[in-house]
């Protein structure tokens, strides 16, 4: 659009005025345009969600018998891989003696429990089927607050069940079952209920932003999802090994762009790092001086830029190592001495 002046001069002003309103799209457009975005990422994703039933041993199998199992909780998950490998929350499936897939097209599969994290409330099942629609993988990086979100999932069994929201906030730290923070949640108002846990979050181009995890009870809109970067590195490892193995340094944190004067100034090799929102009492960061309002920008002598980036590097082999953690507190650049332990959950 040319400017006022250039209006003016174009001549026939009240006429272009007309053509610019007259371009302008209505409400119902508006309100179409979006129900598009919903149903097209809706029909994109939806083939790939699964139900999971699970059923829980109950007592001690006598010899020569199986053990005795009862019905459990329900939840859903997602294929993520042609080769039948599926995504869901540990919570769903840890504790599961069996565990049952139904697909949208009515297939009931018996799943294989190949690895699950409780720490970042993440499994992963597999199942053998011909035909299987995988889910196409987004990058939680580029997630902005204020865009649109789809949920799919089976609230109290209602199979295939899609609502839409927006990202209400990036970077939320959300406590796990285990006790350990999840850093990097992505805040939604996507309606979620009993039943979603581990269902897809997605784009409006169908790509998978998120896994669905929880909601805050009596509060209505405050639904959190795992960031998919998490659970694309997460699942890497379940895959590989059936079960992560991870130092420990206990802090919670949320990555944060750096400003520009302080990267310049201190010459650093990152724009991002991980500002340090709650230390644990008697934990290795707080041994080695950590304090809330520190920003990481560095472990080990590499330069750190996120939450994933200090998980990866987190390992079991860091497990006893001095190791040099480098924060920016109050501007200053400083490098403290940190020694991880080996984390307390299974």
């Amino acid at each position: 659009m040319g400017s006022f002046v250039e209006l003016v001069a174009g001549g026939d002003f009240p006429a272009r005025v007309a053509e610019i309103a007259g371009s302008a799209p209505t409400d119902d457009e508006l309100l179409d345009a979006y129900s598009r975005a919903v149903i097209g990422a809706a029909e994109k994703v939806s083939p790939s969600v699964v139900n999971i039933e699970v059923q829980l041993r109950q007592g001690t199998a006598r010899a020569g018998s199986h053990p005795r199992l009862e019905p459990g909780g329900k939840g859903s998950g997602f294929i993520f891989t042609p080769d039948g490998f599926v995504l869901t929350n540990s919570h769903v499936v840890h504790d599961a003696g069996q565990v049952e897939v139904e697909l949208t097209d009515g297939r009931r599969l018996r799943a294989e429990r190949v690895g699950d994290d409780p720490e970042t409330d993440l499994a992963v099942l597999r199942i053998n089927a011909l035909n299987l629609v995988p889910a196409s993988l987004g990058d939680s990086h580029a997630v902005r607050v204020g865009q649109l979100v789809i949920a799919l999932g089976n609230p109290y069994g209602f199979q295939c069940t899609v609502t839409a929201g927006v990202v209400s906030a990036l970077g939320r730290s959300l406590r796990s079952r285990t006790g350990r923070m999840m850093d990097n949640i992505i805040q939604t108002d996507a309606a979620l209920n009993p039943g979603n846990s581990g269902g897809p979050l997605a784009n409006s181009r169908g790509e998978v932003i998120g896994v669905n995890t929880a909601v805050i009870l009596p509060a209505q809109g405050i639904c959190f999802a795992i960031a998919i970067n998490t659970a694309k590195f997460v699942t890497g490892q379940l895959i590989k090994e059936g079960k992560i193995r991870r130092s420990y340094i206990g802090l919670a944190g949320q990555d944060v762009p750096l400003q520009r004067r302080i990267v310049r100034f201190h010459n650093l090799p990152v724009e991002r790092g991980i500002l340090v929102v709650a230390v644990e009492g008697g934990s290795p960061a707080q041994r080695a001086g950590v304090l809330e309002g520190d920003v990481i920008v560095g472990y080990g002598g590499q330069p750190i830029s996120g939450i994933d980036q200090l998980h990866r590097v987190l390992t079991e082999k860091q497990v006893g190592v001095h190791s040099s953690l480098t924060v920016i507190r109050k501007g200053e650049k400083q490098a403290l001495t940190i020694v991880p332990e080996e984390s307390r959950t299974r």
